[in-house]
C-alpha cells in the first residue's frame, strides 16, 4: 500500500523541509486529469512496495485543488513546475526531480542519502 500523505496546505512545506533533514521525503505532484499523470501515479503506486523506500514519507499534492502550493515548491525548491513531477527532499534541498514518464523509484532509492 502506498504511504500518501495529502499536501493541502503552504505550511506543510516547512514541515516537509524540517522532515526532510531526519528522512527524505518525497513529494508527487498529480493532476487528477491527466492520464499520463494517471500512470505515473499508478507506476509509483505499483513500485512502492519493492522500491526500497520505506523511511521515506511520500506526499501528494493534487494540483488541480492545490495550485498555489505547487508554485510555492517550485520556487522554495528550484524546480520548473511539472506535471506529474516527483521531488527528493533532503536536508532541505531537493536532490532529484522527474517529471512524467521519467519518475523512476529506482533512481530515487539511488539518491537517498
Amino acid at each position: 500500500m502506498t504511504p500518501w500523505q495529502p499536501l493541502t496546505q503552504a505550511e506543510q512545506l516547512s514541515d516537509i523541509v524540517r522532515e526532510s533533514y531526519e528522512q527524505p521525503v518525497l513529494i508527487f505532484k498529480h493532476s487528477t486529469s491527466c492520464s499520463i499523470s494517471a500512470a505515473a501515479k499508478g507506476k509509483v503506486e505499483r513500485q512502492w512496495d519493492d522500491a526500497g523506500l520505506e523511511n521515506t514519507k511520500l506526499y501528494y499534492l493534487d494540483l488541480l485543488r492545490f495550485r498555489p502550493i505547487s508554485n510555492e515548491i517550485a520556487e522554495k525548491f528550484g524546480v520548473r513546475h511539472e506535471s506529474p513531477q516527483l521531488l527528493l527532499i533532503q536536508n532541505g534541498e531537493c536532490s532529484y526531480d522527474a517529471s512524467h514518464m521519467g519518475i523512476r523509484l529506482s533512481e530515487v532509492k539511488d539518491m537517498v542519502k
